[in-house]
């Protein structure tokens, strides 16, 4: 069964790269998928099948211009559109490779994204991109003392970062500390970091957002964490002592670098909503087949009224959740009919977005693992996995709390959250 796809929204690009998607999923992950919770570490499981998707099917360059070498995703009229197909189709083998996919392109959307393209670090970078080689990044937020803080901009702008970028002569030096990136723990070769020129400042155009290639002197990664969930997704510390790039390394200057994260914030809520949605219909594809073969009281499981209606309410959260995520990834497609993606009211209604489709991802996952009772929570059937991996995508970003208080902000004026 296919739910509800919006055809008109849909790029020439987009059921191609789907295709890609299937293809690869089916060969690289599925017969592996089982194996990625104890290969949180080593990733002999993980790497293989990311490699194969970035370097064998040529991801890793997807969203540089094609000046450069790439697909010129950042440069489509469909940007939103293809960015949340390809979540939405990695997401329903892995929500981890999902994340690590596409925080390899969060970073780089500051500088690739029409209309606010740097030519310049574009041509630097995809050189780095280019090769047969897996190639990485992470976008460094995060922070020890901070927690969400960094990304509450409407609230804090930028002022409880302690991530330093102090310029001298042609050169910023960074020091600082960053906890829980995406991609780290010895993944990543390129971060984004988020800096202030000035601590402790609540001003925008102190808010830096700076380039630092992984191999630099003074940058260590820590080990990765062991998560509940998203094995294939590692998580540490990162450590920038005296870190010297140089002062084109950041993404565009002052006022314009918090202005275009919040562009990438936008993003951010689109790709976590289509990844959880991709979830969800491998959830859905479990559950299908299952319910067809277990059988009570003589009958398949499906053909219980009880068991129906869960189904039923499954299915139209997933019908639901489809059509918000692609409606938000065109209105991302169309600033000049909604505005502007780093607008107040884009930011808030990506916000709405994740926390509704990430909440309705919870909860399939929950109802799939209790009606499926010990086949729910067996390793051998995937649904557990999923309902581990979901519950961490609702919480990245700030979580549902700074979801609700964006939403709050916009659409209640409020002045005082």
């Amino acid at each position: 069964m296919e739910f509800a796809r919006i055809r008109e929204f849909e790029s020439p690009l987009e059921r191609y790269l789907a295709e890609m998607i299937k293809d690869w999923g089916e060969k690289y992950v599925l017969p592996y998928r089982r194996e990625f919770d104890e290969d949180w570490k080593e990733h002999r499981y993980v790497e293989p099948a990311l490699e194969k998707l970035m370097v064998g099917y040529g991801f890793q360059m997807g969203v540089f211009p094609g000046e450069f070498g790439g697909w010129g995703i950042g440069n489509s009229d469909y940007f939103g559109s293809i960015t949340a197909r390809l979540m939405e189709e990695i997401g329903r083998y892995d929500t981890g490779i999902a994340v690590s996919v596409g925080v390899t392109f969060w970073p780089l959307f500051m500088i690739t994204v029409k209309p606010h393209i740097n030519y310049d670090l574009c041509a630097e970078f995809s050189e780095l991109f280019a090769r047969k080689k897996l190639t990485i990044a992470a976008n460094a937020m995060t922070e020890p003392q901070g927690g969400s803080d960094i990304e509450n901009l409407d609230e804090l702008r930028g002022k409880t970062i302690r991530t330093t970028a102090v310029l001298d002569g042609d050169e910023w030096v960074i020091n600082g500390h960053k906890l829980w990136p995406t991609n780290t723990g010895g993944m990543a070769d390129l971060f984004g970091v988020v800096c202030t020129t000035k601590p402790g400042e609540a001003d925008e155009k102190y808010f830096a957002y700076i380039y630092i290639p992984a191999n630099l002197p003074g940058v260590k990664q820590g080990e990765p964490y062991r998560k509940a969930g998203m094995a294939a997704d590692k998580n540490s510390d990162i450590w920038f002592d005296n870190v010297r790039v140089p002062k084109h390394y950041r993404a565009w200057g002052e006022g314009l670098d918090a202005k275009y994260f919040r562009e990438i914030i936008a993003t951010g809520c689109l790709g976590s909503a289509a990844m959880t949605l991709g979830a969800m219909e491998n959830i859905y594809e479990i559950l299908y087949e299952k319910c067809g073969e277990l059988r009570y009281r003589g009958k398949p499981l499906k053909e219980n009224t009880a068991v129906a209606a869960v189904l039923a309410d499954i299915a139209a959260e997933i019908e639901v959740s489809r059509a918000a995520v692609y409606t938000y990834a065109r209105m991302l497609d169309r600033p000049d009919i909604y505005g502007e993606r780093y607008s107040a009211e884009m930011v808030a209604r990506g916000r709405a977005l994740k926390l509704k489709v990430c909440d309705a991802c919870c909860d399939v996952a929950r109802k799939a693992v209790d009606l499926l009772s010990h086949y729910g929570i067996d390793r051998s059937f995937d649904v557990e996995k999923h309902w581990r991996d979901v519950k961490m995508v609702q919480l990245w970003m700030g979580g549902r709390q700074l979801c609700q208080m964006d939403v709050a902000r916009h659409f209640y004026d409020c002045k005082q959250l």
